[in-house]
Formats: structure tokens, C-alpha cells, sequence
């Protein structure tokens, strides 16, 4: 799960939910609710910010990045 927006804005409870299967390879995504109070590990924090832009907006990329098979890729 991320968060789409900083905690200042009132949709900071509205994230994404990224769900796969690495062995057929379908994935899923939807928006959840996420309490403000909890906090959410950031798996990309590590990546510098334009790579964290780039897997943001391409969700399919993302979801092999966190899988370990699109590591180093754009």
C-alpha cells in the first residue's frame, strides 16, 4: 500500500493497494482506506524520487520492481 497524498490534504486516508501473484503473473490494484494514524512502510523510500515517480505511474512496473524481476529496469 501507498499513500497518493502529503498528510496536510484530506484524501490522505485514500491509498493504493497493490496485490500479485508472482507465479502467474496477475496483479491487482484498488484504492483502500488507511487510517491516518497507521503508518506504511515505503518499500521505494531507498529509490531516488524520479525513479518513485516513474513506479507510480506505471503500476505494471511497480509490481515487477517489488517482485525482484524489474530490478535496475526504467
Amino acid at each position: 500500500m501507498y499513500r497518493l497524498h502529503p498528510p496536510e490534504s484530506s484524501g490522505f486516508e485514500r491509498c493504493v493497494a497493490l496485490v500479485w501473484c508472482s507465479g502467474c503473473r496477475i496483479w491487482s490494484s484498488s484504492t483502500v482506506h488507511v487510517p491516518r494514524g497507521q503508518v506504511l512502510v515505503d518499500a521505494l523510500a531507498s529509490l531516488p524520487a524520479a525513479d518513485r515517480d516513474l513506479l507510480h505511474r506505471k503500476e505494471a512496473v511497480m509490481v515487477d520492481r517489488l517482485d525482484g524481476r524489474g530490478v535496475g529496469q526504467r
